[in-house]
């Protein structure tokens, strides 16, 4: 679809995230199109890899992209910090050349189950907690949280001790970002289809590609 308005800055600076379903992207022809950005899916659980993950992750950097990792997080599988460093083993690091996003954490509606994998909200914060740090610990940067408002105020209570510390990459498929979920007053990355312009899905950065640098730099 066509990108919504835009929310908060003036500037919306577009991108695009893929996983193994997109396959080989055609990256040049998606940076002729003007996309930016991209996160590329890395990891899921703790046994899985994208095999497409290198085509995506190097392609789009020399397509002269500011790309990141993410990775998909089964809380009932094993603990944060295990899939961090599951994670940041495979290809969810970071380093500081100003093409790299923060490493990201995908939590959100379990495809295979139990909404909220079966964890307490008090347990699920946790789990977020321990894998944030790892990230952390293993590569000098919090990971950038992505979720949907309904999940989280589900699933965590609508936990706030997030927003300082971790940029939010929020989900919602409407024209307004709507609200967002507790201890964030802005978002970094708005996910707002899945489809468009771009392969995978749909994305606004907030704010210009200064700004989008100096979040890849850190």
């Amino acid at each position: 679809g066509t990108a919504p308005l835009a929310s908060l800055a003036v500037t919306q600076t577009p991108g695009m995230d893929v996983a193994s379903y997109q396959g080989n992207v055609n990256w040049s022809s998606a940076a002729a199109n003007g996309a930016q950005f991209a996160y590329v899916k890395a990891t899921e659980g703790t046994t899985y890899t994208n095999p497409y993950f290198a085509q995506q992750y190097n392609g789009s950097y020399n397509a002269g992209l500011i790309r990141g990792a993410y990775h998909f997080a089964l809380p009932d599988v094993s603990s944060g910090a295990t899939q961090a460093n599951w994670f940041v083993n495979h290809g969810g690091g970071w380093s500081a050349d100003g093409q790299t996003l923060p490493p990201a954490l995908d939590i959100e509606y379990n495809p295979y189950g139990a909404t909220c994998y079966g964890l307490s909200q008090s347990a699920m914060v946790s789990w977020i907690r321990d894998f944030s740090n790892t990230v952390l610990s293993r590569t000098g940067r919090y990971p950038t949280i992505y979720t949907t408002t309904n999940w989280w105020s589900q699933c965590t209570g609508n936990y706030g001790g997030f927003g300082a510390t971790n940029p939010l990459w929020i989900a919602r498929y409407s024209s307004t970002v709507g609200t967002l979920p507790n201890g964030w007053s802005y978002q970094t990355i708005w996910q707002y289809s899945d489809s468009g312009t771009f392969p995978g899905d749909q994305n606004l950065f907030n704010g210009a590609a200064d700004r989008l640098r100096a979040l890849a730099l850190g």
